[in-house]
């Protein structure tokens, strides 16, 4: 009669047995080019030149549609300057500033657009395991970004003019140039918009295996000193409280994508 433990064995050796080409399978299928085609060279610059005029047109017709409609964006904008008044100090400043102001507004419209042509390049060489990352990927990046606008606009921006306006407001009074102040919010915005993407970043070296959470986490004191040099020079102005605002922001988005990678298991 087989004792137990050798039943107990074989039952397990022919379940692994069965297991691990199924395993395979799926790390096969997974690792497969669902669309695969053979493409020259001259091919792929063809199609990447038409990605490119496709998203420079849609550029084109956002920012079209944002000059048209650039008085209510100028206003918005000019809300966190309550109390300010508004000077065109050269011929045709605000012109110029509406120009500005309706490339930014564009390009942030036509950026949806922008990302499809990007994806649709790149998505034949990808996967179908690269390809699960692309909707979660584009996803929080185009939300991290906004979150990132939003942060600068109700929360840096109001922080930084209430200190200028403030500072000296019983020995001055607040005559700001139009193309000066806008040069401040949109490069700001777009700037803090761009510093929202380091969890998606950090997600992406832990997804390829280059840094794992834990390495991430060691190197914390680094990464508090690069925190305050990021919030030195992004910020325009040099006011501690938006600089501390914005270091303080870095840091929750560096930890909170610590926590996305470990999430991740990498």
């Amino acid at each position: 009669m087989t004792p137990p433990s050798e039943v107990d064995t074989a039952s397990q050796a022919d379940v692994n047995n069965d297991i691990e080409p199924a395993v395979q399978e799926q790390d096969s299928y997974l690792n497969e080019l669902p669309d695969e085609v053979e493409m020259s060279l001259f091919e792929h610059l063809e199609e990447l030149r038409q990605r490119i005029f496709y998203a420079l047109i849609a550029v084109v017709v956002g920012v079209i549609g944002c000059f048209i409609a650039v008085k209510p964006i100028v206003r918005l904008l000019e809300v966190p300057a309550q109390g300010v008044k508004f000077l065109q100090l050269a011929p045709g400043e605000y012109f110029f500033v509406s120009i500005k102001v309706a490339g930014y507004s564009g390009l942030l419209v036509a950026s949806p657009f922008i990302l499809y042509q990007i994806v649709q390049f790149i998505l034949p060489g990808l996967t179908r395991r690269e390809r699960r990352l692309i909707a979660p990927i584009v996803l929080g990046s185009t939300v991290l970004f906004g979150a990132g606008l939003a942060f600068a606009y109700l929360v840096l921006i109001p922080a930084a003019l209430n200190f200028f306006i403030s500072y000296g407001a019983d020995v001055v009074e607040q005559l700001w140039s139009i193309d000066r102040y806008f040069e401040f919010v949109l490069l700001f915005m777009f700037s803090i918009g761009l510093a929202f993407q380091i969890p998606i970043i950090q997600a992406l070296l832990g997804i390829l295996g280059i840094v794992s959470s834990a390495k991430m986490l060691s190197g914390w004191r680094f990464v508090l000193l690069g925190a305050v040099v990021l919030g030195a020079v992004l910020t325009p102005s040099t006011d501690p409280i938006t600089q501390s605002l914005l270091a303080g922001a870095v840091l929750a988005l560096y930890f909170g994508g610590i926590g996305i990678v470990k999430v991740l298991g990498k």
